[in-house]
């Protein structure tokens, strides 16, 4: 087979143009999925609560209720996506999390924002299958994890912008300042997602169906060897469930996922609790979080280069991908320190283990394509996810009972340190379990 120039402006780059619109997708999931964090201070005050002396375990609740609706629909989405394709399957998930975000804005009370909080996590379940497996059909193995560092750094962005345009919005558009527009939050995330989704449907095709991609990049695109000599027939899941290299995922995911969503819905809060900030001051509310999360787009894309330099240094997949997880598992154990530190010491220390977080996360979204052939990545990749937000469905509630048991003896500090000591431990026992059951990372005889 004759050697493939990887020069971009040879080969062409239209394949960074898909990335982008997988990148665009992820910014908006998180700007979802992070307004209801933002908005609890002001739902706290206009909304019925079942049991207004228990706010944290119902805010638990309805925290809990979108990840175990995302354990459940990754499992759908990831076999419907190997079905179906990435186009139909992305088209499908992005419809139902845009209009389940547009729905938030019937809520009225905690039960309601729990319904709405279902459709969401149904929805969105879909984002990451959808994601990995186009990254798998455009890109070759040495840059899947830049692709994937790229694509998943819209989770950061996502979460930059919402500080800012939720506050402003809700207030800006009130008739009434005391009573913000809470709804029009909601209203604008959903209908960027809709948006996304004609540009979606109008843009995408596969790399051999594409007029837009040169017979140079789709050579490129298609070069890995081993891949090509596999078929593309269907893999039933719970055959997948029989193979090392799923558990491997499945149990990253689930330590790794845990504290992620962790400080996606309870950051906020902590800030307001622990530094009494107000949604209102931008200063002290929204540009921590602003800063927090543009730190995290750094780890995001640099995991994913590191490990993409390592591999063309000639290092294995196997050692490239768990010597950079392993750098950036003990980069987020200074968390502990942040409940004894001031406001901006602690949005520093807050934003390089979000960033080690990404660079970490980065690698370990790429290791099914490593290890599986494409026509399984889309159902490994949805098992894994489900395990991640099944552990955090229970930690959230965890969370919630923790907090509001704290809180209640007057030193709700010390409920966030033994919840963010747990967070900074389960790094490196993810990655000790990953090596255990897929010690040479081998692709599976699938």
């Amino acid at each position: 087979m004759p050697e493939i120039n990887t020069h971009s402006s040879t080969i062409g780059r239209y394949r960074w143009v898909i990335c982008a619109l997988l990148f665009f997708a992820t910014t908006i999931n998180y700007m979802d999925r992070q307004v209801l964090g933002i908005l609890r201070p002001v739902l706290q005050q206009e909304l019925r609560w079942a049991n207004p002396q228990n706010i944290d375990i119902e805010y638990g609740y309805i925290t809990t209720a979108f990840t175990i609706a995302y354990a459940l629909g990754v499992l759908f989405f990831g076999r419907f996506v190997d079905r179906v394709g990435t186009k139909i399957g992305y088209s499908v998930s992005v419809a139902i999390w845009g209009l389940s975000s547009m729905a938030h804005a019937l809520a009225g009370s905690s039960l309601g924002l729990g319904a709405a909080r279902v459709g969401l996590g149904i929805g969105e379940s879909g984002n990451f299958p959808s994601a990995l497996k186009t990254v798998a059909e455009w890109f070759p193995k040495k840059e899947r994890a830049l692709a994937a560092g790229i694509f998943n750094s819209g989770a950061n962005v996502g979460a930059v912008l919402a500080p800012f345009l939720i506050p402003w919005a809700i207030y800006y558009f009130a008739a009434n300042p005391v009573h913000p527009f809470w709804q029009i939050g909601f209203i604008f995330t959903g209908a960027c997602d809709l948006i996304w989704l004609g540009v979606w449907l109008l843009v995408y095709k596969k790399p051999s169906e594409s007029k837009k991609v040169s017979k140079e990049e789709l050579a490129y695109i298609n070069s890995d060897v081993d891949e090509q000599a596999l078929t593309e027939e269907s893999v039933p899941m719970i055959k997948l469930l029989g193979y090392r290299q799923t558990w491997a995922f499945f149990v990253g995911k689930a330590l790794s996922d845990t504290p992620w969503l962790f400080y996606l819905f309870w950051l906020p809060i902590f800030l307001k609790d622990k530094y009494h900030v107000d949604i209102k001051d931008a200063v002290h509310f929204a540009l921590p979080l602003i800063v927090i999360y543009s730190m995290t787009t750094v780890g995001s894309v640099g995991g994913g280069w590191l490990s993409s330099k390592l591999i063309k240094k000639g290092w294995t997949v196997n050692k490239a991908r768990k010597t950079t997880m392993l750098c950036f598992a003990i980069a987020v154990l200074p968390v502990v320190l942040v409940t004894s530190i001031d406001l901006w010491p602690a949005v520093i220390l807050f934003g390089i283990v979000a960033a080690a977080h990404q660079a970490w996360s980065a690698n370990l979204l790429t290791t099914p394509s490593d290890m599986f052939p494409k026509k399984a990545v889309g159902s490994v990749s949805s098992i894994g996810t489900m395990g991640g937000f099944t552990a955090s469905a229970l930690f959230l509630s965890l969370a919630g009972y923790i907090i509001n048991t704290f809180r209640a003896n007057g030193n709700v500090e010390h409920g966030y340190f033994i919840l963010f000591a747990l967070c900074a431990s389960f790094y490196l026992i993810a990655l000790l379990l990953f090596h255990l059951l897929a010690p040479k990372m081998e692709v599976a005889k699938v």
